[in-house]
């Protein structure tokens, strides 16, 4: 069931190369260029409406038959030749790889749609180009992608029938679920987002508008936020998907900043076709980061052999496996589940008793992290953000404690809160955060999640059913597991007016309680 992590664990070069351009990336990939045996050209592809995509094909050397084709539109505000490494991988392997610059970034024409109905008809115009110019296969196309690349691999699949096979990592299923998760804009990952967006490419007017009304919270526009982040998610199109049946590889990290996996879990439990789902330690694209670079990597390894079953029909064993699989934050170990629903299905609740009244506006000291930084020392040094639970302040805090466990616990899955809230304001956030509390009271922290509610009626409870970020953490014996509430945290916006108070209660007739699922042991 569990077995050794073989992938490096090398965060700082994933984060870089995340946030690098197109100097550090090419001196990256120029070697393994200059030594692979397929042939590498770059080219210009008419996209929709005939937009220049710049794009680069890495193909085998020997062109007397046809190859399956794998199609890799690129990551966010990064280059064309981001999947270069993996490309002649694949194409040494016997397969016409086509990459290219997503449309509005860097060389590639046109503006940032953020996976609009642009992107989607770029993929299928890439498609028809490489079928045209390149000796690939038609009954054998695949897509796959890091990031905005896994987006719109997942989109088109829904819109092109064409695509058998699908590789989305550090991807997301629904856009809204991902950086409005509880009703609350997930500032930081936005900011970051906008802001490399428009240093490497063209926001669109449209575009440059949400982000305006996203980041300066305008409720009046929250149901065109909402329609627009519709129309980009790979939700909307399940009938698309599920009717054409792609085979569909999923990849995550635990930690993702911009895409948090229980979105990604939802949808994968919604797939009809074949299907796998893989979560590891990290944040944002670490986790297949050092792919990128040329070096092992689990999810690159698993990646290709999804693809070689399903374009190429290798009998590799990969349609047998469990299509859940997924690596521990805290050792590393991999274990397989036939669902996700499996995952977690045994639970320890945490009763939430009392009344507990805290104070908004201050950020307490208990906190997320910091985007891509904080989940990436958790993957390498595991090293989560730490806070001493007995100095929290008590007036802008709520805190609940277990007892210590006897034995270890092994949290996996979505932690669930439920509880009554009274607040003296119409309007609020709070966030609420796990903690592995050891003997001398330092928390380290197992996941969390912001809920933000208006229009209520102040003075009057009401009841919050709160999911957490799914994650996979062991808690070691003689520790505790702790619930902390409180109403300011840098990575997101909050909703707070001045002065306001929260009431946390657990009446007779409706108790609070987290509900923590654990792995059946």
């Amino acid at each position: 069931m569990r077995a050794p992590r073989s992938s490096p664990t090398l965060a700082v070069l994933a984060a870089a190369l995340l946030l690098t351009g197109p100097a550090a990336a090419g001196a990256v990939a120029a070697p393994a260029a200059a030594a692979a045996a397929p042939t590498v050209r770059f080219a210009d592809i008419p996209g929709d409406g005939g937009t220049v995509l710049k794009g680069n094909v890495v193909a085998p050397a020997d062109t007397s038959r046809a190859y399956p084709l794998v199609v890799l539109p690129t990551s966010w505000s990064m280059p064309q030749i981001e999947y270069l490494a993996q490309a002649q991988k694949l194409a040494e392997t016997g397969y016409v790889v086509v990459t290219y610059n997503s449309r509005g970034f860097l060389q590639s024409g046109g503006e940032i749609e953020v996976g609009g109905p642009k992107d989607v008809a770029d993929a299928s115009a890439v498609i028809d180009w490489a079928l045209a110019n390149t000796p690939a296969d038609a009954g054998r196309i695949g897509m796959a992608g890091v990031s905005y690349g896994a987006g719109i691999s997942l989109l088109a699949a829904g819109h092109d029938p064409r695509i058998k096979a699908v590789a989305a990592l550090s991807g997301w299923g629904d856009l809204i679920d991902s950086i409005y998760s509880g009703r609350t804009q997930h500032a930081m990952a936005g900011a970051l987002l906008g802001g490399l967006g428009f240093l490497t490419g063209r926001p669109s007017a449209e575009f440059q508008q949400i982000l305006k009304d996203f980041l300066g919270s305008s409720l009046a526009k929250e149901d065109e936020m909402i329609a627009w982040g519709k129309v980009r998610s790979p939700a909307t199109y399940l009938d698309g998907i599920n009717r054409n049946k792609p085979a569909v590889f999923l990849g995550n990290a635990w930690g993702d900043s911009f895409f948090p996996p229980n979105q990604y879990a939802d949808f994968f439990s919604k797939l009809a076709g074949p299907k796998r789902l893989e979560f590891r330690p990290g944040d944002h694209a670490t986790s297949e980061a050092t792919g990128l670079l040329g070096l092992p990597n689990d999810t690159w390894t698993d990646t290709r052999r999804w693809l070689d079953h399903y374009l190429k029909g290798e009998d590799n064993g990969v349609q047998n496996e469990a299509p859940v699989h997924l690596s521990s934050r805290s050792d590393g170990g991999y274990e397989d589940y036939a669902s996700w629903q499996d995952v977690g299905k045994a639970t320890t609740k945490l009763g939430l008793g009392g009344s507990q009244r805290i104070a908004t506006n201050l950020d307490s000291g208990a906190d997320g992290g910091v985007t891509l930084l904080s989940n990436a020392l958790d993957q390498l040094v595991k090293l989560p953000p730490t806070v001493s639970v007995p100095l929290l302040p008590r007036a802008w805090t709520g805190v609940w404690q277990s007892s210590a466990y006897g034995s270890e616990r092994h949290v996996r899955g979505t932690a669930r809160l439920h509880t009554t809230v009274t607040p003296t304001k119409a309007d609020g956030t709070f966030v609420a955060y796990l903690y592995d509390v050891g003997p001398l009271g330092v928390g380290k922290l197992v996941t969390h999640a912001p809920y933000t509610f208006h229009d209520r009626t102040p003075g009057q409870p009401f009841a919050v059913g709160l999911d957490l970020f799914a994650t996979a953490y062991d808690v070691p014996a003689g520790h505790k597991l702790a619930l902390v509430v409180d109403t300011v945290d840098p990575l997101y916006i909050e909703h707070n007016p001045t002065g306001a108070q929260l009431t946390f209660s657990s009446p007779a007739a409706d108790p609070s309680y987290l509900s923590v699922p654990l792995r059946e042991q």
